[in-house]
């Protein structure tokens, strides 16, 4: 299966361990290194090329323009779209709760672990490689609208109660890791629909996190599209 995804991404890897560690979460067993270092340099390694990418492209807008323009490439949003368009959740290695969940298509989790991809194109390859993929996904997306993403809980609360929902409802499901260094799973859920969780290094990134899960199983639905209407 790796092999296909290495395929996938154009890279005949010298160390396949390492794309192995960039598709494999947390849930997986103990053991096993997952994605979450990877995720940290992918972030960084990405944030650069779309910048380089953002000068090239616009020329003549200012600062403020291109700091708008770079914060919509490189957010969860996005990073799930991409993941998405290449079949990144089929590669996931997941625990057996994380997968029954909907882990293999959890906007968060997608994008950590397209993230994570970036990195281990980075490190068996160097930037040129890093930056040839970026570049291939990120292209199209140069000219997306602007505008920051709405607070993802304010967008649920909203889409809730404008239909006549109570507000949602977060429940804390886990807390893992020591004190310095965290990790939550929160669940959220709406009446009628089926609930969602996220995770974060705080309690209310995983609330973010599990509200734009919940937000994004709803549009998903094709037995929901009336109700989103």
């Amino acid at each position: 299966m790796l092999d296909e995804l290495a395929k996938s991404l154009g890279r005949d890897f010298k160390d396949m361990t390492i794309l192995a560690e960039a598709t494999t979460h947390g849930s997986a067993g103990k053991g096993r290194r997952n994605y979450e270092r990877l995720e940290f340099l992918g972030d960084r390694v990405l944030s650069l090329v779309v910048a380089d990418m953002l000068l090239a492209r616009f020329p003549s807008e200012p600062e403020g323009d291109l700091a708008r323009r770079h914060a919509a490439l490189v957010r969860r949003e996005t990073l799930a779209e991409v993941a998405r368009a290449i079949d990144l959740g089929g590669h996931i290695a997941l625990g057996k709760g994380e997968a029954v969940s909907g882990g293999k298509d959890n906007p968060s989790i997608l994008a950590d672990v397209c993230e994570a991809v970036i990195a281990a194109l980075y490190l068996d390859g160097g930037l040129e490689a890093a930056a040839r993929w970026i570049k291939l996904h990120w292209s199209d997306l140069m000219t997306m609208p602007v505008e920051p993403p709405k607070d993802a809980k304010t967008a649920l609360q909203e889409w809730a109660q404008g239909r006549g929902f109570l507000a949602p409802v977060y429940t804390v499901l886990s807390r893992v890791g020591p004190d310095h260094a965290p990790m939550f799973n929160v669940g959220t859920e709406v009446d009628g629909f089926p609930p969602a969780h996220g995770e974060g290094p705080s309690k209310r990134v995983a609330e973010q996190n599990a509200a734009a899960a919940l937000m994004d199983n709803i549009t998903k639905s094709p037995s929901n599209k009336e109700a989103m209407t």
